[in-house]
């Protein structure tokens, strides 16, 4: 199938932001529960799901003008009636992988509109979506492309495991674990969308790598584990420095509960009428 670099390492960059903003916001939220254990998901909570949902179809509804309308696109155009043959079937693979992220998109904004779809759609949709761009990578036609195939079925490993976690996540909200994995399974993604790019179609030019020289499959598969660890050492670090920043924020400013979901601390208790706190004037302290 026809990679080019460019086209690979933004289809990466998306899933790496998202698993950058996932690794943040899910151990942030956890934090504020663990410390509150009465604590039930607001509005701020709905309003960063709707957020999500929105760049999400954002993301995607740019990636099918990218795919379709670019002078080299099929502008639309499935079947050509002067070839009577299929016009760019690969824009078309990828064309369909955007429309089912759009889809998902626009289910997490109306999820967490007054609509009040039922809980758990959103996390189904983005499980469908998943499903279907590892299907469509399955049953690519790589033809002698022998790295080709390794390669991508070792992408959709890193599709199914993420599909597979939201598709648990119907069943069991706000899970932990399940969000983690789901965070790294789509880091994973996203950085080895970005080492095919550099295989097939290497950004300074010139051939891919030799399709069939059997050490480059040993390495890639070695690679592949290795992509996984910096997924696992990224989840960690931002983790790490998430707690310290959640812990700071209490010892600084004392009784306050983190309204992480809005980015803002909140003084508990009844004196808290005042909103979002701020640093105390050192009149205040007087």
């Amino acid at each position: 199938m026809p990679t080019s670099f460019l086209g690979s390492a933004l289809r990466g960059t998306f899933f790496i932001l998202f698993g950058l903003w996932w690794s943040v916001r899910y151990p942030l939220r956890y934090l504020r529960r663990k410390g509150n254990a009465e604590s039930q998901p607001g509005h701020g909570t709905q309003r960063v799901e709707a957020f999500e949902g929105a760049v999400k179809a954002l993301f995607a509804l740019a990636g099918i003008l990218l795919e379709q309308f670019t002078p080299a696109g099929p502008h639309l155009q499935l079947h050509s009636p002067e070839t009577r043959g299929w016009t760019d079937l690969t824009r078309w693979h990828y064309t369909t992988i955007y429309l089912f992220f759009l889809l998902s998109g626009i289910v997490d904004v109306v999820s967490h509109s007054r609509l009040k779809l039922p809980l758990g759609l959103d996390r189904l949709s983005l499980s469908v979506a998943l499903l279907i761009e590892g299907l469509l990578f399955c049953f690519c036609d790589y033809s002698n492309a022998a790295l080709d195939h390794h390669l991508y079925s070792l992408l959709a490993m890193a599709i199914f495991a993420g599909a597979l976690c939201a598709l648990l996540e119907v069943f069991i909200r706000d899970h932990i674990i399940l969000e983690t994995f789901r965070t790294s399974s789509f880091l994973l993604q996203g950085s080895w969308l970005w080492q095919i790019g550099f295989v097939l179609s290497p950004p300074w030019g010139g051939p891919g790598w030799d399709q069939t020289d059997s050490s480059n499959f040993k390495f890639l598969t070695m690679c592949f584990c290795w992509h996984y660890a910096g997924a696992l050492a990224v989840l960690a670090a931002n983790a790490a420095a998430t707690r310290c920043c959640n812990e700071s924020c209490q010892l600084r400013f004392g009784d306050i509960d983190v309204e992480l979901d809005c980015g803002m601390c909140i003084r508990k208790g009844k004196k808290s009428s005042g909103g979002a706190l701020l640093p105390e004037s050192p009149s205040d302290d007087k």
